[in-house]
């Protein structure tokens, strides 16, 4: 794919958008769960199931709260800092008119996913009286992307934070079809889910044929300096280190003695999955690179072997 050959699909956000076309979703007090149990291992795990069961509801709120801190930090730090700069033409690599205006309609949906996330919040904590846990500042991207750039020279650092941001909108989008996916949450949740999926599915697509764009036309140099790096970013991206660390701080706010705090952090600390082939995220990794074709370039072939399966 060239430049020339990009289609907008200004036409779809206007029909389907969830800005356009979504109510308010209001949180039901029902019996149905706020967060999966498959998203939060901790509350399936022997020792907290012999130990503190009563406090599942507790653990899964505040997990819900970690979740939309997250993605207020992704949408409005990290998506929409890439894609409001290639709207306004203040980017490295230049789009056309089409992509720009199309990157702008991202920049619409990501603001607006952050709002609504956050009105979300504010619903639970009225419904449930629990207040957040320090939550944390960062997520993964906010030290894979910087990472990752600090090791490209300058004129090379909008293609690689193009190429960054691409790889997490993907993995993103699996990530919210499986939490849209689950019948144990409740209607609201798995609606806010679906509402955000509606919209990712079309951002996945976008980054996907931008940084389609920019491979089939960078020099070759380009890219082996650009496939060099890869593994610096995935090896921040894939981390369970922030995750681990919100953990721990859950754990110190339940009302459980020392011996069974430090029993479920021992629980937390075999949670983590392998940066290699075999983490979940890999298969959606791999899909973006395909993709967008930077998987049939032989650099990032050999950048990637500790990854392929």
């Amino acid at each position: 794919m060239n430049a020339l050959d990009y289609r907008s699909f200004a036409e779809a956000w206007e029909e389907r958008a969830t800005i356009r076309t979504r109510p308010r979703r209001r949180v039901e007090d029902d019996q149905r769960l706020i967060y999966p149990l498959s998203r939060q291992p901790l509350v399936l795990s022997a020792t907290f199931q012999q130990g503190c069961p009563q406090l599942r509801d507790f653990v899964l709120v505040q997990s819900l709260y970690k979740f939309i801190n997250d993605v207020v930090i992704f949408e409005t730090e990290i998506v929409d800092r890439t894609a409001r700069r290639i709207a306004k033409d203040h980017f490295a690599v230049r789009f056309p008119f089409a992509c720009r205006y199309d990157a702008m309609t991202v920049v619409v949906d990501e603001d607006y996913h952050a709002l609504v996330a956050m009105d979300f919040l504010q619903q639970t904590i009225a419904l449930t009286g629990i207040e957040p846990i320090v939550l944390p500042g960062e997520i993964e991207l906010s030290r894979a992307i910087p990472a990752a750039l600090a090791q490209v020279p300058a004129s090379l650092r909008d293609a690689l934070e193009l190429i960054c941001v691409g790889i997490a909108e993907n993995t993103l989008t699996d990530d919210v079809a499986a939490f849209a996916r689950d019948d144990t949450v409740k209607p609201s949740v798995k609606g806010l889910m679906a509402d955000h999926l509606l919209d990712e599915g079309r951002h996945s697509s976008f980054w996907a044929r931008l940084t389609r764009i920019y491979w089939q036309a960078a020099p070759e140099h380009e890219r082996e300096a650009i496939a060099r790096v890869l593994p610096v970013f995935l090896g921040q991206y894939l981390t369970n280190e922030i995750q681990q660390t919100f953990d721990f701080s859950l754990i110190q706010a339940l009302p459980i003695s020392e011996d069974l705090r430090q029993a479920l952090r021992e629980e937390v600390l075999g949670l983590a999955y392998p940066i290699n082939h075999q983490h979940p995220l890999l298969g959606n990794i791999l899909r973006f690179f395909r993709a967008s074709s930077m998987l049939e370039s032989s650099c990032v072939q050999d950048a990637l072997r500790d990854y392929l399966p």
